[in-house]
């Protein structure tokens, strides 16, 4: 969606990918205005990795698809710029690599500031959530399992922004400061992570009517 001066509006984009079994993953990306009304929704057929892949990939699997394959796929097919990209799984963050714009990790408000775990260790509720595939809730206390060769590249140490915890690649820490002035006049208000509900929404409805 353009202007009629030909430029994009000022736009944020949220990607995510969600699995279904025995389909495969799911990519979403919804590209919201700053009122947050929609300009564009994309979504992905079902990818699914052989086991050759995810024997090779090992770790780094995850990364691969949900950042590289789906992705980054995702965002060249916008035609709209944004000024920021923001996730709620840790292994989207691997497609900050193949694009200009700031890449953010939105965190649930209760996650605390501390270092990631060492090799081998299992995360609390509390440490960086990697991805929807990974979370093992109860219907109290959500937890997620979180392995720390997955989350090589990702700032350890949270931060706020208004009412959003976020955090981003360590590769690229000068994203905050751009996070920051884009998200000054919006912080107080949006909540970044309510429209990754709309994505898994949509991504519902777009698999059902493919029946």
């Amino acid at each position: 969606m353009r202007s009629r001066d030909g430029q994009s509006p000022p736009a944020l984009g949220f990607l995510t990918v969600v699995g279904h079994e025995p389909l495969g993953l799911f990519g979403g990306y919804l590209v919201l205005n700053h009122n947050g009304r929609p300009l564009e929704f994309h979504c992905t057929t079902p990818v699914k990795p052989n086991r050759a892949q995810e024997i090779l990939y090992g770790p780094t699997l995850e990364p691969f698809l949900y950042g590289e394959q789906i992705g980054r796929a995702l965002v060249e097919k916008s035609s709209v710029d944004v000024q920021l990209i923001c996730t709620d799984l840790a292994a989207v963050l691997a497609v900050r690599e193949h694009v200009s714009q700031p890449v953010a990790l939105v965190l649930p408000p209760e996650v605390e500031e501390r270092p990631c775990p060492p090799p081998g260790a299992t995360a609390s509720r509390n440490s960086l959530p990697e991805s929807g595939l990974e979370a093992r809730p109860t219907p109290a206390t959500p937890a997620f399992r979180i392995d720390a060769a997955h989350v090589h590249g990702i700032l350890p140490a949270p931060f706020s922004l208004g009412r959003n915890r976020l955090a981003i690649a360590a590769d690229h820490a000068d994203d905050r400061q751009r996070l920051a002035g884009v998200l000054e006049s919006l912080a107080g208000h949006f909540d970044l992570s309510e429209p990754f509900a709309r994505i898994r929404g949509a991504i519902d409805e777009a698999r059902r009517g493919a029946r």
